[in-house]
């Protein structure tokens, strides 16, 4: 890669989602019953745990600083889930690394502040949706207004360059169809 070139990884989905996903399909490992009940859902586990020492050494290897926890619809807001939460991320080697949630679904934004400031996170949003609620430090995803098969119109990279504070550090990342063009076009936009 070209020189200042940063990798952001996506925390893997063992941590993140539950075995009945069916993104689970394309692990080359076969789970045991006892794994699939004890993974995703940020569970106190070994495999969550293992899942996470996994991530960090795929970090390592890239020279990443950035972690992505992408929840999938499923992870609602709930007691139960918070606590998984506020525990995993208690309790976890961070390495120095930034940590990025994006949680999905209708959580409370105070909720998510308050998570988010508790457990030193980066909210992750598409910001075409909402709004983070950690504008010093953003990470902004872009998943496509009518879904990944999605190219951004010109006018509407104009509107996510004025979004973004030139006095910060933070992240756009395009995750549609056109990523990579939308995403030189908006570096262009950007300067």
């Amino acid at each position: 890669m070209p020189a200042g070139f940063e990798f952001t990884l996506k925390a893997w989905q063992l941590i993140t989602h539950e075995a009945r996903s069916p993104t689970y399909r394309r692990l080359k490992k076969e789970l045991s019953a006892s794994e699939k009940a004890a993974a995703g859902g940020f569970r106190p586990s070994a495999i969550v745990h293992e899942a996470w020492k996994v991530t960090v050494a795929c970090a390592r290897a890239l020279e990443a600083r950035t972690i992505l926890f992408q929840c999938p619809a499923s992870f609602v807001q709930s007691k139960e889930n918070v606590a998984s939460l506020e525990k995993f991320f208690s309790v976890i080697d961070r390495d120095g690394l930034n940590l990025c949630w994006e949680p999905r679904g209708d959580w409370d934004p105070d909720l998510v502040r308050s998570l988010c400031a508790n457990l030193a996170l980066r909210h992750v949003v598409d910001p075409f949706v909402s709004k983070t609620v950690t504008p010093d430090t953003p990470y902004f995803r872009l998943h496509g207004r009518n879904g990944w098969r999605y190219k951004y119109e010109t006018s509407e990279l104009e509107e996510l360059v004025a979004m973004v504070d030139r006095k910060t550090s933070g992240y756009v990342f395009f995750n549609n169809s056109a990523m990579t063009e939308d995403a030189l076009r908006f570096s262009e936009l950007i300067g």
